[in-house]
């Protein structure tokens, strides 16, 4: 892991007009190449977390930094920001606006005046990652509420970030296009994009990242996703239940059917294969 954070806030505060606190004294790192979860109870300020780090608002106090340069909440400052992290929120219909998916996801690459044959394959290149190519000239109100969030994802990613954060991407999914969009975000990683996931599906958040971030009254926790949601106390302070397969793990190991080495489940399918006989407990030599 780099000791540099790509992006990192730094005794950030923030709370909107006439309002209360909403965080306070918080750093937050984001690691290249780590795939981070977000997590926490509602109101607990993940939304807010995730606009900072965007660029759509500005810590009240405190430093939001890129490879430990200061950003500027200038013109260029918030280009070179917005080029290297991209923010799709939770409901789609809140970023789409053009009248088909093509137009919609070439809109940021024209921001940044670039010539229309990079446009168009920046936007070739989006739509091919997430697998809607041949919905370019669909018509975005026609769009089934999965087509939509893919199209809003394509968007960010037509911009080439190099953070890409993501506001419960899987909610309102059918199983089918949880597993679709688990598959592109796995793709784009691979690619070299870092992705952050704010979710309270702890089970999903144990599956797929590799760190985990907590957000309580205390401030932000982030360590080894496995590490992190096997803390009771964390995930109290968080309003989040323990993931099944860590309750599992916990199980097996107070029946004598899981060595206390052994690591933690993350999947259904690395909890069948611990054992050829998971559930049956290992007999004493002497019978």
């Amino acid at each position: 892991m780099s000791e540099l954070p790509l992006v990192a806030l730094r005794d950030a505060s923030f709370a909107y007009e006439d309002g209360p606190t909403v965080l306070s004294g918080l750093d937050f790192d984001i690691q290249e190449g780590r795939a981070l979860a977000l997590l926490g109870r509602n109101g607990s300020g993940k939304t807010t977390l995730m606009r900072l780090l965007s660029g759509g608002l500005r810590p009240r106090t405190g430093q939001l930094t890129l490879h430990g340069q200061p950003v500027a909440y200038d013109r260029k400052g918030l280009t070179r920001l917005r080029t290297t992290v991209q923010l799709v929120v939770q409901d789609p219909d809140d970023q789409l606006f053009a009248a088909s998916v093509a137009q919609d996801v070439s809109f940021g690459p024209l921001n940044l005046g670039l010539p229309d044959t990079q446009v168009r394959t920046r936007v070739d290149e989006a739509l091919a990652a997430l697998g809607i190519t041949a919905l370019a000239d669909r018509p975005t109100h026609l769009l089934s509420f999965g087509q939509r969030k893919r199209t809003a994802i394509a968007g960010a990613v037509a911009m080439r970030p190099r953070v890409l954060i993501l506001d419960e991407p899987t909610a309102g999914l059918d199983p089918d296009g949880q597993e679709l969009l688990l598959t592109t975000l796995d793709e784009l990683r691979a690619k070299g994009t870092t992705v952050v996931m704010a979710t309270h599906d702890v089970d999903l958040a144990l599956r797929w990242a590799d760190d985990a971030a907590l957000l309580t009254p205390s401030g932000a926790h982030i360590g080894p996703a496995v590490t992190s949601l096997s803390r009771t106390d964390l995930l109290e302070q968080a309003g989040l239940r323990l993931p099944w397969g860590v309750a599992a793990a916990e199980l097996l190991r107070s029946r004598g059917l899981l060595p206390e080495q052994t690591a933690i489940p993350r999947t259904p399918a690395e909890l069948i294969a611990l054992s050829p006989s998971p559930l049956r407990p290992t007999m004493p030599a002497d019978g």
